[in-house]
């Protein structure tokens, strides 16, 4: 991460973009954030938030695919791929009440925010996110993430992807929008780029070449693409 004269602390996120219904009428989940929400109030958003400390020991069933992983490694602190997915899942879990993961006992006591899987006999699985599109919030904003979007099909749910009832009330309005509609909702600026690289890829499920990455710092604002190396034992 870049150095920066901007006093608000940039915090790793991860955002979770799941589609359903590529062949068809292809649809994606998203939530209206509430009115007193000190960031984007209103906003229609895919679920996600920042990393928590403890994720980065929480056990995974099924890692990230290396060329994932080595991507998120890039232009970024070292090691933080692990911790990226757990959250990714995690926030999914509670803004949702949808799981990615795999039948699993915990090896111990599960941590206070992972007790929803742990009581489905579910351990967390981060196997089939795909890393998609990264971006820093720009300077002035009262919060600053450094956001990792993944996205996800609905088929890798282990939850009933219609069933919304196990969501915290973060998010309103839950919802699948269908991708030649979603413009017409009240999105961030953000989100509009993003959905673009998604509706590009509905058909298309291998790894984007690259991944784009909208870098703002206190400077300028500037559009890299991270390419990243398949790691090898």
């Amino acid at each position: 991460m870049s150095e920066t004269t901007d006093k608000t602390a940039i915090r790793d996120a991860s955002t979770v973009i799941v589609l359903r219904d590529r062949a068809t009428r292809p649809r994606i989940l998203m939530g209206q954030r509430g009115s007193a929400a000190v960031f984007m109030p209103d906003k229609f958003v895919f679920p996600g938030g920042a990393v928590d400390k403890g994720d980065a020991s929480v056990p995974l069933a099924q890692p990230l695919p290396p060329l994932c992983a080595a991507r998120l490694d890039e232009d970024a602190t070292p090691g933080r791929a692990t911790a990226l997915a757990a959250a990714a899942i995690r926030e999914l879990w509670e803004e949702t009440g949808q799981i990615l993961g795999t039948p699993g006992a915990w090896p111990g006591e599960a941590p206070p925010d992972w007790q929803g899987l742990a009581q489905r006999d579910l351990l967390p699985s981060a196997a089939e996110l795909q890393f998609v599109f990264r971006a820093i919030t720009p300077p002035g904003r009262p919060r600053r993430f450094d956001a990792r979007f993944f996205l996800v099909d609905a088929d890798a749910l282990a939850t009933d992807p219609d069933d919304f009832s196990a969501a915290s009330d973060e998010l309103r309005h839950l919802q699948w929008i269908a991708l030649d509609e979603v413009r017409g909702f009240d999105l961030p600026f953000i989100t509009e780029v993003v959905l673009a690289e998604v509706t590009a890829r509905v058909h298309d499920t291998a790894p984007p070449l690259s991944v784009p990455f909208f870098r703002n710092d206190d400077e300028e604002s500037l559009f890299l693409r991270l390419r990243g190396v398949p790691m090898t034992d």
